[in-house]
């Protein structure tokens, strides 16, 4: 079992080993601040539960990259702390040579290593507080409203090189309070009096322990080190997960290392970080350019609940606006009429957003005078009932034009686009000032939300004569560097986004949970449990505040009356299991029709539900841990968990048949922080003490009614 699993490590983390960590942070991550420590010629950096150690002389390498929960050392060779392609050569930043053994690291042989001239050598190191990448300024509801706090490391490096001596390379690392993660990015500064071509950039180049021994295979079929994330603010792929649309983390073999156990040296034991398309820009003189980021979490289990708690964390740290979550449905028409009556509804109900939806109409590249004025009005009477007002706008999959479209390098004509074939170039005339427009209509307006299909900047250009970019080479990056700026504007404006790609690191809130759109033409009943394994299966990394689902409340894509909740009245109970089960996950699902209710009972429900998210909003959009799967055939559930908050713990369990069932769930409660009693009460009723057993569960005992849900509270 799992927890039993988790009480064992808690047992191995309280160890008294020097320099482990002394208790879970997944639990309680207090008292684990960044410090730098510089002895001699080293210097370090660590929060108590991770530390990267570098050597300065004869030029500067990491020698030492611990998990000091589990004690697991990252590191079993030196290299080079970047790697970069500047006027088409390649510079290695940083690094020593000599090692002679690469599958493990001895202090003794460091005194022993060399530099190489020809590479980027160390100069100073400066230590500086964390500064906001985003500058979010939290003013809705959110479960996290502080900014990272922790410490930067910059390591400063020359070159020799005549060609070179006006540039500097810096090497970032950024380490945070009470979580085992590191940011690491490049700054190149042209102090030349001369452009300079930035064709690559290798951000991070780490030699880990191998994860398995096997004597042959290739590198894509053996398993990688289970016990570090990557991830990188350079993702596109519309997967909705952040491993299917990573770009940029590349396992390869090391030839270098020639005592693996692979005889073709082909083990996956060499982290490198960069994009594959490369940067390929000019960088005039005296102007700066910055890397990707990359954020490396360390891990220290095999467990896929634990991990995820581990990833989830991470975004709550460095994206805290991703806790945002504002109760919104999407309304399909743009006629002032309508939208003020559902503006009226959402002030009734306790609904804080309306989304003018696809379908709605709604124009957001149209600036002229009279559009603005129209949503300005629509804008300030949502204000003025404490509601926001956003909409919805389409980039991708349309065609423009000959000049602006995606020019495919295959054929040299517009097309190729990743969706739909055709797609705008957002580096051409068009996608230039779409962004512009977007931005206008938002600041003009007074729009709180902006929901945005596309674009979806891997779409690679051909063109020569769009001004954003100057070609292929360098059509991807600057897209890229554009879409991801756009969205740190408007989220310095206040404006809640979401985002059809994983642009959380860049400013955006939330992306869609999973899930397949022509499923909401099946019937009721059959989306009630699809949405409930789309829930859980969305949610074992991403934050419940991270995705959005969707119901249908009109006609969608088909179906007819049975896939519909309209009339409303006709289908409360459906209507209730629908909002229970995403609220209940702390998931924000696109009610889309053309009002919330339509009778007084209608508007009892909906207040009801809602007024009951409210009351228990901070835990329900707290970790979830996963109880079971929803398979129609017996009880499913969920456990939100939250060891800082009011309620410890609350969980949601549901029954699909059409009989009561009496179940005794076992609640794994390790992550409320409990750890020897609980009190549990189911609805509103009367708390129980409860004893957990070795494994920090308690047993209960619950009926759960037919086709219906219950939840119990833990205090």
């Amino acid at each position: 079992m799992i927890q039993k699993k988790l009480a064992l490590l808690a047992g191995c983390m309280l160890a008294t080993a020097t320099g482990f960590a002394q208790q879970d942070w997944l639990v309680n991550n207090t008292g684990y601040k960044v410090a730098v420590n510089e002895t001699g010629k080293t210097v370090t950096i660590s929060n108590g539960l991770l530390s990267r150690s570098f050597v300065l002389a004869p030029n500067a390498a990491c020698t030492d990259f611990r998990n000091l929960s589990s004690g697991e050392q990252m590191l079993r060779a030196v290299k080079p702390e970047a790697r970069i392609t500047l006027n088409g050569k390649t510079y290695n930043v940083g690094g020593l040579y000599g090692q002679p053994q690469q599958a493990y690291l001895l202090p003794a042989w460091l005194p022993e290593m060399k530099n190489n001239e020809a590479d980027f050598r160390y100069s100073s190191h400066t230590v500086t507080p964390i500064a906001p990448y985003v500058h979010w300024k939290p003013k809705r509801w959110a479960l996290n409203k502080q900014q990272p706090s922790g410490k930067t490391l910059s390591f400063i490096y020359t070159s020799s090189q005549p060609a070179l001596k006006d540039v500097t390379v810096q090497v970032n690392y950024e380490l945070y309070d009470g979580i085992p993660l590191v940011c690491k990015w490049v700054s190149i500064r042209n102090g030349s009096g001369a452009a300079l071509r930035v064709d690559q950039v290798v951000n991070e180049v780490l030699a880990t322990p191998e994860e398995e021994s096997a004597v042959v295979g290739e590198v894509e079929q053996m398993a990688t080190p289970h016990s570090i994330y990557i991830e990188s603010n350079y993702a596109f792929n519309n997967a909705m997960k952040a491993n299917l649309s990573d770009q940029t983390t590349h396992w390869k073999a090391d030839s270098t290392y020639r005592s693996q156990v692979n005889y073709n040296y082909t083990t996956p034991c060499l982290l490198e970080v960069y994009p594959v398309q490369g940067v390929n820009i000019s960088v005039a003189a005296g102007e700066d350019y910055s890397s990707i980021r990359t954020y490396e979490l360390l891990l220290d289990s095999y467990d896929r609940e634990r991990n995820g708690l581990a990833q989830r964390a991470m975004y709550r740290t460095i994206a805290p606006w991703t806790t945002e979550n504002p109760i919104f449905m999407h309304l399909i028409s743009t006629e002032p009429e309508r939208v003020r009556a559902v503006i009226d509804q959402c002030a009734a109900t306790g609904y804080e957003g309306v989304i003018l939806s696809f379908g709605s109409r709604l124009n957001m590249e149209d600036t002229s005078a009279a559009n603005i004025q129209k949503f300005k009005e629509l804008a300030d009477y949502a204000h003025s009932k404490n509601v926001l007002l956003g909409g919805y706008s389409l980039f991708s999959s349309r065609r423009i034009s000959d000049e602006d479209d995606v020019i495919d390098p295959k054929t040299g004509k517009p097309g190729g686009a990743m969706f739909g074939g055709h797609a705008p170039c957002l580096g051409s005339k068009w996608g230039i000032a779409y962004l512009q427009k977007i931005k206008s209509f938002i600041s003009r307006t007074g729009f709180d939300i902006f929901e945005n299909d596309g674009p979806y900047p891997g779409d690679l250009c051909a063109s020569t004569t769009h001004p954003g970019h100057k070609g292929l080479d360098d059509s991807q990056w600057t897209q890229m560097e554009q879409q991801k700026k756009f969205y740190r504007e408007l989220n310095e404006m206040d404006v809640y986004i979401n985002a059809p790609d994983w642009y959380f690191l860049d400013g955006t809130h939330k992306i869609g949970l999973g899930y397949r759109e022509v499923n909401f033409s099946l019937p009721r009943e059959q989306q009630v449990i699809l949405n409930r394994q789309n829930i859980f299966d969305g949610t074992w990394e991403k934050t419940p505040a991270m995705g959005w689902g969707f119901v249908p409340l009109t006609q969608y894509q088909g179906g007819g009356a049975a896939a519909t909740l309209e009339p409303l009245k006709d289908h409360l109970h459906a209507y209730e299991n629908l909002m229970m089960q995403y609220y209940g996950a702390g998931v924000q699902a696109c009610y889309r029709g053309p009002r919330l209710y339509d009778t007084d009972t209608t508007k009892a429900l909906v207040q009801r539900v809602i007024s009951w998210y409210k009351k228990y909003r901070d835990i329900l959009n707290a970790d979830i841990i996963h109880l079971r799967r929803a398979d129609g055939r017996d009880w499913d559930g969920i456990l939100h968990t939250d060891p800082k908050g009011k309620y410890k713990g609350l969980a949601m369990l549901y029954n699909p048949l059409t009989t009561p069932v009496t179940r005794e769930v076992a609640l794994p409660l390790y992550y409320t922080g409990l750890d020897k009693q609980a009190s549990i009460r189911e609805k509103e009723g009367t708390p129980k003490k409860y004893t957990l057993n070795r494994e920090y569960e308690a047993k209960v005992k619950v009926t759960i009614p037919a086709q219906g849900y219950t939840w119990l509270v833990v205090e």
